[in-house]
């Protein structure tokens, strides 16, 4: 079954951390851009952060820089999203997706410019809370 499944969602404090991991089964993450998107309730989609797995550029939206970390383990076939320092706003469900990014991560026609990205695959989603 082709799939990918997130992990490692809960409750966090604010100013402490979580980690994020988004594994795939049935095929390789190695060709795609991997992306986290966030959804509150009532709220649009966001692009939070985002990896192409063949190079390991990475990129992240201005609200998360410096806080998050995003990562990839081609051997497990994995991508995780380390979350410190998460603020009560980072509350939302956060979703994986493996894409194909034409324009590549960063940059004019990229991913974080809102570049083409091709999603072959969505996860189910993982909730986010931090709260105190």
């Amino acid at each position: 079954q082709l799939q990918l499944v997130e992990s490692g969602g809960g409750l966090a404090q604010p100013g402490g951390s979580l980690r994020l991991s988004c594994a795939a089964s049935g095929f390789s993450l190695d060709y795609y851009g991997i992306g986290w998107f966030r959804q509150d309730p009532g709220k649009e989609r966001e692009g939070v952060s985002c990896i192409r797995m063949s190079d390991g550029s990475t990129y992240y939206v201005d609200s998360v820089k410096g806080r998050f970390t995003i990562s990839r383990d081609n051997a497990e076939n994995t991508v995780h999203l380390q979350m410190d320092s998460p603020k009560p706003e980072d509350t939302a469900v956060y979703y994986c997706a493996a894409g194909v990014l034409p324009g590549g991560v960063a940059g004019q026609g990229g991913w974080g410019a809102g570049g083409t990205y091709e999603v072959d695959f969505w996860g189910q989603g993982t909730q986010v809370t931090v709260s105190s």
